[in-house]
């Protein structure tokens, strides 16, 4: 089913009453089959609506001692509210429940006004928005969770080299840090389901009264009864907070799937698989997206420390670069045995842009530093290292034109310098 993108689908072609209709002729009119699912019916003088008339209005009228007599021949602009709920037509379904959220009287008793450049153009009903609203965070949600699950496949196809393998630890990383607001977005859905119940329940209950109220048939102990049950539910599902937890439900929504699309775009920004060629590209975005995408292969083994500078593009391939930057990243995190730190540096001088990957890890010892960029080589234990990643960097920082140099001491750290020229003749060539 496709989802209501904005007011205009839910609105209702309802025949509004004129402010000079009689209060007998508007509760007439509310026991009518084709009213039977509204709260309240638009007042509209000409095409300007004026106010709205609810049924729990009217029941507070007939209630009262000879409320009948003395207030059924009234014309409606006297009892009706005139400062009803009106939205416009166009509006979106997120910006119209806002609305409604923040200016909506408790308990919920009138529906809401359509209006197009201040003309009535029909009705909405509150429990509609909300199940209209219920769709849409359900649907966000299955399409995070298709695409949790793409991740997941794909992960297993991304080890056949040290890119797929590298490519492969990044799925897994972004894949765990989706799962996470993923679970609470989805949990999100199932509560407000269960609000949605509660005032179903609730709605019923003011339909089935108001239609005792002004019924012939029924008694004055049966119309007690009837009433002791609509204020037990009120007191039991307390529609007032209800209304409340779904607002600050759909905020944490909001906010869950803000995390996912900064997540998404990073993700985009890092593989950047439709730019392999050569364009101009801010390293610090790169180191940004970088950081973003293998955050979990790092926020539990050290603390990042970013030293930025005022640098200018360069040409490259975005996406070879960003595999370098993560290999090298991951590296300095995985050298790490507990806690420590990275430090992160950006500079430029008139040919060049510097990047230097700094740690406080176990350090390279002097016989294995002149081997690490050897293919196959790796001090790693069996099945965590192919020995191909820092071979490959190297080879990518070559086609650039660029170096990659290392400096370490045993127990101390290391650190990994990346000079790159800001035209890259090299690559051109080869690109």
């Amino acid at each position: 089913m496709e989802t209501a993108q904005n007011i205009s689908s839910l609105t209702l072609d309802v025949t509004p009453i004129s402010p000079q209709d009689t209060v007998s002729d508007v509760a007439e009119k509310f026991l009518a089959k084709k009213y039977s699912q509204f709260l309240s019916l638009p007042v509209v003088d000409g095409t300007t609506p004026v106010g709205i008339i609810s049924r729990y209005g009217l029941m507070n009228i007939f209630i009262r001692l000879y409320g009948r007599e003395l207030y059924g021949k009234r014309p409606i602009r006297e009892l009706m509210n005139p400062r009803p709920l009106v939205i416009e037509i166009d509006e979106t379904l997120t910006r119209a429940s806002q609305q409604i959220t923040e200016n909506i009287q408790f308990p919920v008793t009138e529906d809401y006004i359509v209006v197009q450049n201040g003309a009535y153009r029909g009705l909405g009903v509150v429990v509609n928005l909300l199940k209209a609203m219920e769709h849409q965070v359900a649907r966000h949600s299955d399409d995070l969770s298709k695409a949790y699950q793409q991740l997941q496949s794909s992960q297993s196809q991304l080890v056949q080299s040290e890119k797929m393998a590298s490519l492969g630890q990044m799925v897994a990383g972004v894949a765990h840090e989706i799962n996470t607001p993923l679970g609470y977005v989805r949990n999100n859905v199932d509560l407000v389901k269960a609000v949605f119940n509660d005032l179903r329940k609730l709605t019923g209950a003011y339909a089935e009264l108001s239609q005792a109220l002004v019924s012939d048939s029924i008694s004055e102990d049966q119309l007690c009864e009837i009433m002791a049950r609509v204020e037990t539910l009120v007191r039991e599902l307390n529609p007032a907070d209800q209304i409340k937890d779904i607002e600050t439900i759909l905020e944490d929504t909001i906010y869950g799937t803000e995390q996912i699309s900064e997540l998404v775009i990073n993700l985009k920004n890092f593989s950047r698989l439709d730019q392999a060629k050569l364009t101009d590209i801010n390293i610090n975005e790169c180191l940004e997206s970088v950081l973003v995408v293998g955050r979990n292969a790092i926020k539990y083994k050290a603390d990042v420390i970013k030293q930025f500078g005022d640098i200018p593009k360069i040409s490259c391939s975005p996406s070879q670069i960003n595999q370098v930057f993560l290999n090298l990243v991951t590296n300095a995190a995985q050298a790490i045995e507990e806690h420590g730190q990275i430090v992160i540096k950006t500079l430029a001088d008139e040919q060049n842009v510097y990047v230097v990957i700094e740690d406080n890890g176990k350090g390279i010892t002097e016989e294995v530093l002149p081997k690490i960029f050897d293919p196959f080589f790796t001090t790693k234990e069996i099945g965590q290292g192919t020995g191909l990643g820092l071979a490959i960097s190297y080879q990518i920082i070559d086609q650039h034109d660029g170096k990659i140099t290392v400096s370490s001491k045993p127990g101390e750290g290391s650190r990994f310098t990346v000079v790159l020229p800001q035209q890259s003749i090299a690559f051109q060539k080869t690109g």
